[in-house]
């Protein structure tokens, strides 16, 4: 899962590894630089100098000073060439001494580059891949890290900051909410055709159940036909009720029927699914309002394809712009390599990503967790 965004993040830590670790051989192995030819030593019957002689050095080294401060010290004398002469070396010797590594903005520039391209092919959105980059660059230029056996230990911490930052965001714990919202909880799906929404929700009744808690599906997609026999095969193999109308009913009146159902069964959670949508399709966008209104449900959940990319980011965006998500659930993430969605789609929703579809069974759903993700990510 998301083994091409794995390589490219590996070979943006394996660069900026070996920029850091030749700023340490450089600072601790400098080399000698070029000594100026030695004066010759003044002879020993030299006459000593003059009172007339010592006015006129003062005179030109006040001249020399005055010169500095109105040119801005452009005119003193350039470094001699070699690494010492380099810009930023004193900081980064001083910095090594210490036992600490220090990388400056030119360091950095080419496999941020690479870097940026990496991601913009990885299908992460814009404005998320530059603010990986922006994180990375704080975190990395201009402070002194600590040098331990190895520098890997500073662009790792480095890229696990800036990944972090983007995937892991403040939202609602889907677990947490089902906890604690009270009972029956009402979980409405949403998002466009043939990505997998129905599924999903069959998937999410049975992880529910191997958390304890009792589910009632609800088809409120009466537009598409075939979709009560597709959901009602998932509720006989699942062994859960499945409340639904005649084709071209009412979505609301079904999802309220199960809403009564579960209150009057002591059903935990009932899952309601709608049609596929675009944003755009503006009477379909109001049903969903009126769902909104009438059943007031707890959670509603973004539904989409991990291998749909930036498609899916931007379906995330206008969906929870038209009306707002709580989270989404990615199917197909095992087939992606890329893994633009997973990274893009909390940031740019702001909403966390609650589950990854991972397979074909009923099992093949597991819960979104960054820090996994992330460690994943950068594993070897």
């Amino acid at each position: 899962m998301f083994d091409g965004l794995k390589d490219k993040l590996g070979k943006f830590r394996s660069d900026a590894e070996e920029v850091a670790a030749e700023n340490v051989e450089e600072a601790e192995s400098p080399g000698e630089p070029t000594e100026p030819d030695a004066e010759p030593a003044p002879e020993l019957d030299e006459p000593a100098e003059t009172a007339e002689n010592a006015s006129e050095a003062t005179t030109d080294a006040d001249a020399s000073a005055s010169t500095d401060e109105e040119t801005g010290g452009e005119e003193r004398e350039e470094p001699a060439e070699g690494a010492a002469s380099r810009p930023g070396f004193a900081a980064r010797a001083k910095s090594a001494v210490r036992g600490r590594v220090v990388l400056d903005e030119d360091d950095l520039e080419s496999p941020l580059w690479e870097l940026e391209m990496a991601l913009l092919e990885s299908d992460v959105e814009m404005g998320v891949a530059q603010e990986i980059l922006d994180t990375i660059e704080a975190d990395l230029v201009g402070e002194e890290k600590k040098i331990t056996t190895s520098t890997s230990d500073v662009v790792l911490e480095a890229l696990r900051d800036a990944l972090l930052s983007v995937i892991d965001v403040d939202g609602v714990d889907f677990d947490e909410a089902v906890a604690n919202a009270e009972k029956p909880v009402v979980i409405i799906f949403t998002g466009v055709n043939g990505v997998g929404k129905t599924t999903s929700i069959a998937k999410l009744a049975q992880y529910l159940r191997t958390q304890g808690y009792s589910s009632v599906l609800a088809n409120g997609d009466t537009y598409r036909a075939g979709a009560n026999q597709q959901i009602a095969e998932h509720a006989e193999n699942l062994g859960v009720e499945l409340i639904s109308h005649d084709q071209g009913g009412d979505p609301t009146a079904v999802i309220y029927d199960a809403v009564e159902y579960a209150e009057a069964h002591d059903v935990d959670v009932v899952l309601g699914d709608t049609a596929g949508r675009l944003h755009t399709s503006e009477d379909l966008m109001q049903q969903l309002e009126k769902i909104g209104r009438v059943v007031g449900p707890d959670l509603t959940v973004f539904v989409d394809e991990a291998v749909a990319g930036q498609d899916a980011v931007n379906r995330a965006r206008e969906f929870n712009e038209a009306v707002p998500i709580d989270g989404s659930i990615l199917t197909k993430a095992d087939a992606d390599s890329q893994g633009g969605a997973a990274i893009s789609i909390a940031h740019v929703t702001g909403k966390p990503i609650f589950f990854l579809g991972t397979g074909q069974a009923y099992d093949d759903l597991v819960a979104f967790d960054p820090e996994e993700l992330v460690d994943d990510l950068l594993g070897d």
